[in-house]
């Protein structure tokens, strides 16, 4: 294994006040008191592995960043492959073909095991969202997107037609035409759907990471994919947050037997480093694009600097997988002792692998829980949809040592939190 740490850098000197005002100033007044409230007053100043310096000098643990820094951060050999690329070509042209993006699809198809051979790449999530909902509909001929409830797919006007949150949707209606969002827990949902519409596609996240770190059932997800099937609808599994070990598999979807068109990654496929995202599928998902692959195009599609470190980020992701699996029993332990020690304050824990989440009791005792996580130094990611869930999302290269430091923080915050709310 590379190991995730080294010799930093030096430190800069950030101010904290005028990065504020710029916030303010330039992005919104509520990020400012946000960033403010996360940082206790200070700013990101340099990270290395699992650990972030505060432009105040103090070092925090993140067991957050929304599931990018899977790898941790300024890993060495992904930083050591953007540089090669800056060496070279960190750009392309878009006319005479780069090699780069080709390699990173041939090593991200073969990870997947082979079975799905075709890759259109995103910068981020949504991207990729967008890009196979627009293959579905144009390889169908149909319109109809089945959707589950509790989704997340982002944020954009298509992604978002897909995303089950009213908050987000307000004052934009109408989305995206013909998408109906099911029961995740019916497994006649998409059979009642096809006998009312012509379907042309199921998307679903196997772990809805936002709504709360909910898994679901992969009986119930077979059962729907066998039947979008029968109906001649096309499968995407959207692991952009739990792919790529973060759930213990590479793809969930693949793991179990579902026989999907399609699986979105992203997050953690730039290494932590670079953004970057991906639709890997089948030649039935990407018919438009065998038949006319202008159909759908971006400048930055494959660009060569952040698909470069793709198959480095794949092979740490697999020298690291046996110690993702000691840290997720080790989770697994930490937080059946969290439930354990504070029943007043913490209703369930729920997860797998490195993605879990913690509800509290109320929405006002998990904003209790996050603060006193910010005074002790943890960053950890709220759920968007589930205001009274919190989300642990740890490193792969993270060490044992750090999440028995992390699950004992959590617990002094949340005895805390539950005191002040007695």
């Amino acid at each position: 294994m590379t190991e995730p740490t080294g010799t930093s850098p030096r430190t800069p000197v950030v101010d904290a006040k005028e990065t504020f005002r710029r916030v303010k100033r330039h992005f919104s007044p509520a990020l400012a008191v946000a960033g403010r409230f996360t940082g206790q007053g200070a700013v990101e100043a340099a990270a290395e592995g699992s650990r972030v310096t505060l432009s105040d000098g103090r070092e925090v643990l993140d067991f957050g960043s929304y599931a990018v820094a899977l790898l941790g951060h300024r890993n060495p050999a992904i930083v050591e492959a953007v540089r090669a690329q800056l060496d070279v070509m960190p750009t392309s042209t878009r006319s005479v073909q780069s090699p780069v993006a080709p390699l990173a699809a041939e090593r991200l198809t073969a990870y997947l095991g082979g079975s799905l051979g075709r890759v259109y790449f995103g910068c981020g999530g949504a991207d990729v969202v967008e890009a196979s909902v627009k293959l579905a509909r144009m390889a169908t001929g149909r319109t109809t997107v089945v959707a589950v409830r509790g989704a997340f797919h982002g944020k954009t006007l298509g992604a978002l037609a897909l995303t089950d949150n009213p908050r987000f949707k307000a004052g934009l209606e109408p989305l995206l035409q013909g998408v109906v969002h099911i029961d995740p827990d019916d497994p006649e949902a998409v059979a009642k759907v096809v006998r009312e519409h012509d379907v042309a596609a199921l998307v679903f996240e196997p772990v809805q990471a936002e709504n709360g770190v909910r898994l679901l059932d992969p009986a119930v997800l077979a059962r729907w994919c066998r039947d979008a099937h029968g109906h001649g609808a096309l499968v995407v599994a959207d692991e952009i947050q739990a792919g790529l070990r973060r759930c213990g598999a590479p793809s969930l979807a693949l793991e179990y037997g579902l026989g999907v068109d399609g699986v979105l990654l992203g997050k953690p496929l730039g290494g932590g480093v670079l953004p970057v995202s991906a639709v890997v599928g089948n030649d039935t998902l990407f018919a438009p694009l065998l038949a006319d692959p202008m159909l759908h195009t971006a400048t930055f599609s494959g660009h060569p600097l952040s698909t470069a470190v793709i198959p480095r980020a794949l092979d740490l992701v697999e020298e690291w997988a046996e110690n993702g699996d000691m840290l997720a029993r080790a989770m697994e332990q930490g937080l059946a002792g969290l439930r354990e020690a504070h029943p007043e304050a913490v209703a369930a824990t729920r997860g797998r692998g490195l993605l879990w989440g913690v509800d509290l009791r109320t929405p006002e005792l998990a904003g209790g829980v996050l603060t006193g996580l910010a005074q002790r130094s943890v960053v950890v990611s709220p759920c968007l949809s589930r205001p009274a869930t919190i989300r642990l999302l740890p490193p792969i290269v993270a060490t044992e040592t750090e999440v028995k430091e992390a699950m004992a923080l959590l617990s002094d915050a949340v005895a805390e939190a539950a005191l002040a709310a007695a």
